[in-house]
């Protein structure tokens, strides 16, 4: 089975002007939006080589972290779940999303509100289990509603913690393949891999953790040599594209698509 990292589909949005007010954990300086547009153009460009169907959203203005997709659903072969951001400014992204999901999946569900609140990046989904990690933007409650919302789709849903300070829980790691994990050591160390491969980034290079394994690709950012060398020596298939703008307001490779094959 490899239904975790094969899709045929990728929702993208495009970066907005407005992005330059966006949430971030350390202002390390303002993103420069024409550089982060060819960044997202190398993005999509690698998403589409491996065959897929890449689906380019409009920007929106009155939501500065909109290109953001990832957090606002997660999609699974039966289904997709629309997410409830744990940022407050973040909200309506989900909303904007919903009508692009029920154009291409026949089952769209929701977290309903209240306490809960759930991000699309704290989210692991493997081949037989559902990651989640409980973080800043993704409570208890939250991750309760969506074990039962996907109950009846027989992937189990096993809660984790983040390591403190880090953002989202795939901040530290990401999917390599059915049975291997890309994760910073603090992550690893935690436990919650145990019965899966480990492939630790190197010293120094946590920010790749946030690598996406996309049909035949591993699309990782730019400028980790050492990672890079690992993952090259253990046989897979890479494509480096820029980050350096994303990363101002804490956003990764995976963060910027939906990915999925759709069940309609």
């Amino acid at each position: 089975m490899s239904a975790s990292y094969r899709f045929t589909h990728a929702i993208t949005r495009a970066p907005s002007a407005s992005i330059v007010q966006g949430l971030r954990a350390v202002d390390i300086g303002v993103p420069d939006l024409s550089l982060m547009q060819a960044h997202h153009a190398d993005y999509i460009t690698a998403l589409r080589s491996t065959g897929a169907q890449v689906v380019e959203l409009d920007a929106l203005d009155a939501f500065p972290d909109s290109v953001f997709v990832e957090d606002t659903a997660l999609c699974l072969p039966q289904g997709a779940i629309v997410m409830r951001p744990g940022a407050p400014s973040r909200l309506g992204e989900a909303a904007e999303m919903t009508p692009h999901l029920k154009a291409l999946y026949g089952d769209v569900r929701a977290i309903a509100g209240g306490q809960s609140f759930i991000e699309g990046g704290d989210i692991l989904t493997t081949e037989t289990e559902i990651l989640v990690g409980r973080s800043a933007r993704t409570n208890a409650a939250g991750i309760a509603e969506l074990a039962a919302l996907v109950a009846d789709w027989g992937l189990p849903v096993r809660e984790v913690f983040t390591p403190p300070g880090v953002l989202h829980f795939k901040t530290d790691c990401s999917l390599l393949d059915g049975e291997t994990i890309l994760s910073t050591e603090r992550l690893a160390a935690s436990g919650c891999f145990e019965g899966y491969r480990v492939i630790h980034v190197a010293q120094g290079e946590e920010a790749c953790a946030n690598s996406i394994r996309f049909n035949d690709l591993v699309i990782m950012p730019a400028g980790f040599p050492k990672t890079r060398a690992a993952l090259e020596k253990a046989g897979y298939r890479l494509r480096e594209v820029g980050n350096s703008e994303c990363a101002k307001l804490d956003g990764g490779m995976s963060c910027l698509s939906l990915r999925f094959t759709p069940k309609v």
